[in-house]
């Protein structure tokens, strides 16, 4: 069944907190519930269908559903593939929807790391030996920032992709960034200030990293009668597509993604190609991972990354693909380490025309958005949605 315009987003809120010491990770899922309840112009009463992730505290929507009054659901959804879990989730509220199962779909994030102290992942982390992979991986040393830096040192050996390439991509966030109030680093960068900050993991340096906060987002997906029945302008999903990568036994292929998988399926379902869209929200852990994203999504032929974010093709107003104008998980936020929600709130904010002044793209009618969840290096899952202004 295709789920080309059974759905619209009609709701989108991001948290302004980026530092939450103050407040649980429930009370943030309220909040933002709460947020994104008023921008649609709804009630909690109109919601009955709710989907989060793990990042939500206890068993999940058992635990969030009773915490958030939500008393007339018919349908809940945990699914949980990481960063990219709040994609899938309007895909998956999207098939709700159309199967009569829902009608209001409430999707929420929320998280406290910064608070919390956790930093940049450039340590071990605890074995569980209950997890299949750890007992062979985390000796060895595996972390976060290994993990993706593994993928940029092969994509460098392969294809000539150099730092100063991915240096460009941090540049185009922080041109972003300097519009967004609540953005934790304003400062636009040059390349020349990426390539020479202090080294995390080689060849990826400080700047080639996103930032750690706290905060979260929420989406609220409906029937389109029902969107079309709001004072807001409307935002169909057009497209969707869900996948998972693996170590295919042992021989992993480092330099692509599964938004090969996904980003194929969802524009095969919203009829479109990679040269209709107009804005690009991509997931932007490293600066390696929107390179590679940027590839198997086909806005560009494999290793011809770098050479397509030089000079500013992602700046808006410059390039001809302008991403992440909100500054993204470079410059603006990363809430709960999982980076997915604020990536379709953005897109929905540029297909509303209620971006920044300085960073909408005019008569921005198509835009995509792009999760990737766990780590590019060795598992992950990916989802991508394609949205239109009706």
């Amino acid at each position: 069944m295709s789920l080309r315009g059974r759905a619209c987003i009609v709701g989108a809120f991001e948290h302004p907190t980026r530092k939450a010491p103050d407040k649980s990770v429930a009370q943030l899922h309220a909040e933002v519930a709460f947020g994104a309840l008023q921008d649609a112009g709804l009630t909690k009463a109109d919601v009955d269908g709710y989907f989060c992730a793990g990042d939500a505290p206890g068993m999940g929507p058992l635990a969030m559903a009773d915490y958030l009054g939500l008393d007339r659901l018919s349908h809940v959804d945990s699914t949980d593939i990481g960063g990219s879990s709040y994609l899938a989730h309007v895909a998956h509220a999207a098939a709700a929807i159309a199967l009569g199962r829902c009608n209001i779909a409430l999707i929420t994030l929320a998280g406290r790391p910064r608070s919390e102290g956790q930093a940049t992942g450039t340590g071990a982390r605890a074995q569980n030996p209950t997890v299949p992979d750890d007992p062979f991986e985390i000796p060895m040393g595996r972390t976060v920032a290994g993990s993706y830096a593994l993928c940029a040192m092969r994509h460098m050996h392969e294809f000539g992709t150099t730092s100063e390439d991915l240096a460009w991509i941090k540049v185009a966030a922080s041109q972003h960034a300097q519009h967004n109030p609540h953005a934790m680093l304003k400062k636009p960068v040059t390349v020349e200030e990426v390539v020479n900050s202090p080294m995390v993991a080689d060849p990826l340096h400080r700047l080639d990293c996103c930032v750690i906060s706290d905060g979260g987002g929420a989406l609220i997906v409906a029937r389109p009668e029902i969107a079309r029945s709001l004072k807001r302008p409307v935002v169909t999903v057009r497209g969707t597509g869900e996948s998972i990568k693996g170590q295919f036994g042992g021989y992993p292929d480092l330099t692509f993604s599964g938004a090969r998988f996904s980003g194929a399926r969802a524009f095969a379902e919203a009829g479109v190609t990679p040269a209709d869209i107009r804005y690009a929200s991509i997931y932007d852990s490293f600066t390696i991972t929107v390179l590679i994203q940027l590839e198997d999504l086909g806005f560009c032929a494999k290793g011809e990354g770098g050479r397509f974010v030089r000079d500013g093709n992602l700046i808006s107003g410059v390039g001809r693909l302008p991403f992440n104008t909100d500054g993204g998980g470079l410059c603006n936020n990363h809430p709960a380490n999982r980076g997915g929600m604020t990536k379709v709130i953005e897109a929905v904010r540029q297909l509303r025309g209620e971006a920044h002044p300085a960073v909408q793209v005019p008569d921005c009618g198509l835009a995509l958005a792009h999760g990737t969840g766990g780590l590019l290096g060795h598992r992950h899952g990916s989802a991508t949605l394609i949205m239109e202004r009706e």
